[in-house]
């Protein structure tokens, strides 16, 4: 287990470069998700989920902090809202990226052979910012999860609209898994990619590894690193996320008293 903690940490250190600038969107907040693939679970009703992420991109130089929040509408729905910020873009240019709001619904329960399904559906209002935005941005999309002992898999395909007339539209998709390595521990991988209607092939392909720490039943750390895998050149990024659910639940301890005989 030593060993499997200290070679992604290893990566992190020993590598510098990072990929271009891609636009955040909607993302899934811890527990409920890998990096940016979503888990067809949801939130509990009435609880409320949010996350704050920092990440760090080099060549082009770029900080990025992301604000997430999720609200459990029933115990198969709920509904999301992601605000992503820009800072010191190529230490020239800094601000805000689209406000993403979306709806999540789990419309088939796991069972012993099949996966869990649920659909997504977003829309973005644009920020005003023409560097960092578009006019505003629709999506619909589809998540498979499916748990095979301590290894849980999530699939993702989205699709994104463009309220503008650039050639914005996109596809993505995503391939996550996380390892249940201990009751407060796992490792993450992801595999993302993403295709504009301008490209022949796609026009990011990156993978993604970490860990998540469970700090308590409410509160998950998640770092990480990205990598290219389509231009084969040493572009890389790294991301920390802290989230939170509440209210947290209460444990209800049971006293045992023997009685004098």
């Amino acid at each position: 287990m030593k060993k499997l903690r200290l070679f992604p940490l290893c990566f992190l250190l020993l590598c510098g470069n990072a990929y271009g600038y891609d636009i955040k969107g909607l993302q899934p907040i811890a527990p409920n998700g890998v990096f940016s693939t979503f888990s067809a679970e949801s939130t509990e009703k009435g609880k409320v989920a949010f996350g704050v992420e920092a990440e760090k991109s080099r060549e082009p130089d770029y900080n990025r902090y992301t604000l997430k929040s999720a609200y459990g509408l029933t115990g198969k729905m709920e509904f999301l809202a992601t605000l992503s910020y820009i800072a010191d873009w190529r230490n020239v240019n800094s601000g805000y990226e689209d406000f993403a709001l979306g709806l999540k619904h789990r419309f088939f329960n796991e069972g012993t052979y099949g996966p869990s399904v649920a659909y997504i559906i977003n829309a973005s209002a644009s920020s005003g910012e023409h560097d960092f935005g578009t006019e505003g941005r629709l999506g619909a999309g589809l998540i498979v999860s499916k748990r095979v002992g301590p290894v849980t898999g999530h699939a993702n395909i989205l699709y994104e609209k463009a309220g503008s007339g650039k050639p914005q539209d996109e596809v993505d998709f995503a391939v996550g898994f996380d390892f249940s390595a201990s009751h407060s521990f796992k490792i993450l991988a992801e595999i993302y990619g993403r295709k504009y209607p301008y490209s022949d092939g796609l026009s990011q392909l990156e993978g993604r590894f970490g860990y998540r720490f469970i700090t308590t039943d409410y509160l998950f750390t998640t770092i990480g690193a990205g990598f290219d895998l389509k231009n084969r050149a040493p572009e890389f990024r790294i991301m920390l996320s802290v989230g939170a659910i509440l209210p947290a639940e209460k444990k209800v301890i049971k006293k045992i008293y023997e009685e004098e005989k």
